[in-house]
């Protein structure tokens, strides 16, 4: 009774059953009246448990709501009842669970936010702090010789840390859906070659054979991210393969997606670490000393980017064969 509705409601009906008997009355007797007190009666009492049922429904969802809000989740009541409130408690409950995987992906992306900062701090300091001590000792050394070798320490140093901050922006400005990704037919020996290009010198000092067995097929993707996205692996590769290396390269074609395979003869990599070798700044029990763990993680943001698929297969001490995959048809 303490709602409004509802008590205007009874008092309507009240008059209307009132009414009714006063005329049943002078229409047919005392029989006709108390057949319209009954009547009347009875629908208002159907209709006050019907609405005082409605009105507790809705009363549970308002304290579901009130829940909600302060971020105590009971419980999904499951209602299986047709009609608009049961659609409204249906809607309702799956906001509330997209609210509540939101709320636990943000709280996942802070926790990786907290240690992608953690181990950017860590790749910065090591260079910085280097430099800082070939700064002091470059202050204080006369020797040209000494001098010369401290300025090719930092430079080498300079060099990493611009790589790092490079790879980093280009990390961000993916995950942020900031780069729009062009989707062009490129000839895959155009990929190939601008790709292999950069690391000439590289493979010359280490006398690592290039072969290549790659098709006259065309690719669709992004000419210049993809390009980054091999040249990621290639470096990888490279440096994981000792003097008289043989670096291979290959593609398949088939009728669903263009396949590019990179293969060494480096020193593999562990089956713990396979599983995780794409992750972001993951070093394996095999990565170089100057390793940084993150550009094969951009590799694969790149080709995902693309909607396309990034895979390895390795052996240790046999090498290791990586598989970019770029579908002809996205759905």
């Amino acid at each position: 009774m303490k709602n409004k509705y509802i008590r205007n409601m009874i008092m309507i009906g009240s008059t209307i059953t009132v009414l009714a008997v006063i005329c049943g009355f002078f229409l047919c007797g005392a029989a006709g009246a108390a057949i319209s007190f009954a009547l009347g009666i009875a629908m208002l009492a159907v209709f006050i448990n019907y609405t005082g049922k409605r009105y507790s429904d809705i009363a549970q969802l308002n304290d579901y709501l009130d829940k909600v809000l302060a971020e105590n989740y009971p419980p999904e009541i499951q209602d299986q009842e047709e009609g608009e409130l049961s659609i409204l408690k249906t809607n309702i409950y799956k906001v509330t669970g997209k609210l509540k995987h939101q709320k636990e992906r943000l709280a996942n992306d802070k926790l990786q936010l907290a240690t992608a900062i953690a181990d950017i701090s860590h790749q910065l300091k090591t260079p910085l702090t280097s430099m800082m001590v070939m700064n002091d000792l470059l202050m204080d050394e006369e020797d040209p010789e000494r001098r010369q070798e401290f300025l090719q320490t930092q430079s080498a140093q300079l060099a990493r840390m611009n790589w790092l901050i490079q790879t980093l922006l280009k990390l961000s400005k993916l995950d942020a859906g900031s780069v729009a990704l062009g989707r062009e037919e490129i000839p895959a020996k155009e990929l190939v070659v601008e790709a292999t290009k950069a690391f000439e010198i590289q493979r010359d000092l280490k006398n690592i054979a290039l072969l290549t067995n790659v098709s006259d097929m065309t690719v669709k993707c992004d000419k210049n991210w993809t390009i980054e996205a091999l040249q990621n692996i290639i470096k990888n590769c490279i440096e994981h393969m000792d003097a008289g290396g043989k670096l291979t390269i290959e593609t398949e074609d088939t009728s669903i997606f263009s396949c590019i395979l990179i293969s060494d003869t480096g020193c593999g990599i562990a089956a713990d670490d396979i599983p995780h070798i794409f992750e972001r700044f993951y070093k394996g029990k095999n990565a170089g000393k100057d390793s940084v763990g993150i550009g094969l993680a951009l590799t694969k943001t790149i080709i995902e980017n693309q909607h396309g698929q990034t895979s390895v297969r390795s052996t240790e001490g046999a090498g290791t064969t990586f598989e970019i995959r770029l579908y002809k048809t996205i759905v």
